[in-house]
């Protein structure tokens, strides 16, 4: 049989359409066949000409099964999950037919918030405040103590998908009926106040081979009230800012990443106080990190992931460039669209670098129920974090959306 990787593809509205093209071209510019795991009844035209299979990929054990009958068939050589949900099935899989990359015990370190805190502050890193919602006198008196507000999130949840800002016992209250019997999926966070950064990183043989810190122009939980946006910081970092990316590779190699693709997130507390790590998942960045980092830096991060799997000697070769920027584009407007304005229009502007709109006219808008539910993104480019920052303005409001009512 010859050489092959799996890939395992969600194509739910183009958000990761990038990400498998490059780990397609890059596995076969090193002549590695792809074969793709797709959700069962989807269609993939980019996947066309390649062996592909389906299951129900929200669940471990119809994933594993199709990876079993993939395995007899082709030659496997890595997994590679572009999606933040199917890492720990990977994983699992990975470990059923002996595949190199993350077991499932670092994997959780990953995917379980409770674990991959618990772990951080193993490492000496330290981490938010939390607790069990066992119940909701120990949520309030773990509020009490902490301050309001808390966070209640999905212990294994991503894209703030599920995920509630508490500022009080009333709001507490409504949250606790909104989780219903479920409170066992959750965990309560204090809430940290100051800068929010994110890292995207490549590792190779646990050695750091490319990272980029960028800082979250909003807070990530409030993507009701504005669009998200991250700007870069390559340049002229403050000894802070330094102190993310030495924690951030203390951590990764902490939770057993040898070689791939992680984005991580870390606050600096507005108290002056040490880095507070986030979160990290092992996969490319969300939205549009990855179109972001491949406009300023000249790599695509899970091409880059495929290639540093496959071939030991490959290094990114990844350029320096201005601080690059990328914004969701949103609208308070719901209902049916009846205009709205192409990707063209926005690279047309000054330095917008690209841009794409996954909503068209005849979709339906209604209001957003996770950080990433939005009508698509942009990159731009700019001198310094309030360079780019006042270009978002320029072309929010070039940004149109017409709806009637439904």
């Amino acid at each position: 049989m010859n050489r092959s990787i799996l890939v395992v593809y969600r194509p739910a509205a183009g958000r990761y359409t990038a990400q498998f093209r490059s780990v397609v071209e890059a596995a076969t510019g090193l002549g590695v066949r792809p074969v793709v795991l797709l959700p069962t009844g989807w269609e993939a035209p980019e996947a066309e000409g390649l062996p592909l299979y389906h299951a129900d990929l929200d669940d471990t054990a119809a994933v594993r099964a199709a990876v079993d009958g993939i395995c007899a068939e082709h030659r496997i050589e890595r997994i590679f999950p572009l999606f933040e949900g199917d890492v720990l099935p990977a994983s699992r899989s990975r470990r059923d037919h002996g595949i190199p990359g993350l077991t499932p015990d670092q994997a959780l370190n990953f995917r379980d918030k409770n674990v991959m805190h618990r772990r951080a502050e193993e490492l000496g890193v330290r981490v938010a405040r939390s607790c069990r919602p066992d119940t909701v006198t120990a949520v309030a008196e773990f509020a009490e103590e902490a301050g309001y507000p808390v966070v209640i999130k999905p212990y294994a949840g991503w894209a703030c998908g599920d995920t509630y800002r508490v500022d009080s016992r009333e709001d507490l209250n409504r949250v606790w009926g909104a989780m219903g019997d479920d409170r066992h999926e959750y965990r309560v966070e204090e809430f940290i106040r100051g800068t929010e950064f994110h890292v995207d990183s490549l590792f190779q043989n646990g050695e750091v081979v490319f990272e980029q810190l960028s800082q979250y122009t909003y807070s990530v939980l409030e993507y009701l009230d504005e669009p998200g946006g991250t700007i870069s910081r390559k340049h002229n970092l403050t000894p802070r800012e330094q102190r993310i990316l030495d924690l951030n590779a203390l951590v990764l190699r902490g939770f057993g990443l040898s070689t791939g693709v992680v984005h991580a997130e870390f606050f600096l507390p507005e108290d002056g106080g040490d880095v507070v790590f986030g979160e990290a998942g092992a996969r490319a960045g969300g939205g549009s990190i990855v179109p972001a980092v491949e406009a300023g830096r000249g790599i695509n991060l899970a091409g880059e992931w495929c290639r540093l799997e496959l071939d030991q000697d490959h290094r990114p070769d990844a350029r320096l460039g201005p601080e690059i920027g990328t914004e969701y584009l949103s609208s308070a407007k719901y209902g049916r669209i009846t205009a709205i304005t192409t990707p063209e229009e926005l690279t047309a502007l000054d330095t917008v670098l690209d841009a794409d709109v996954w909503k068209g006219v005849g979709d339906v808008l209604a209001p957003p129920t996770a950080s990433n539910d939005v009508l698509g993104w942009y990159v731009c480019e700019g001198t310094d974090f309030e360079d780019v920052r006042a270009r978002f303005k320029t072309v929010r409001d070039a940004f149109r959306v017409e709806t009637e009512q439904v």
